[in-house]
């Protein structure tokens, strides 16, 4: 299932020369600038990096949880279930909310 979300999500983000993706989480992580934007997860369920100041109102959207990976919520961050992303059209509007945050953050420089 990861797979076939992570193409999913390859080809919504597909035109933007600004993105990349690396191996992480035991899924795949794109990134924005070189920072961290959403992520395929084991068993369909996705990681998206909404901010701090749109957490709540990201929380708030159907299958979203705080993203816990250590027993401490990662501030910004939100996990949505397989259920929360039916379609295209949702993952995109997560997207469109992760990219606010990150596309707002300065570029990382190239190591």
């Amino acid at each position: 299932m990861t797979t076939v979300l992570a193409e999913r999500v390859r080809a919504l983000i597909a035109d933007d020369p600004n993105t990349g993706e690396i191996r992480m989480f035991g899924g795949i992580c794109f990134t924005l600038n070189g920072h961290m934007l959403c992520g395929t997860m084991k068993g369909g369920d996705a990681m998206f990096r909404v901010g701090p100041e749109q957490e709540a109102d990201a929380l708030s959207r159907p299958g979203a949880r705080p993203m816990d990976f250590t027993g401490r919520p990662m501030k910004g961050f939100v996990i949505v279930s397989q259920t929360g992303l039916a379609d295209d059209q949702t993952i995109s509007e997560w997207i469109a909310v992760a990219t606010r945050f990150v596309g707002a953050l300065p570029p990382k420089a190239k190591k």
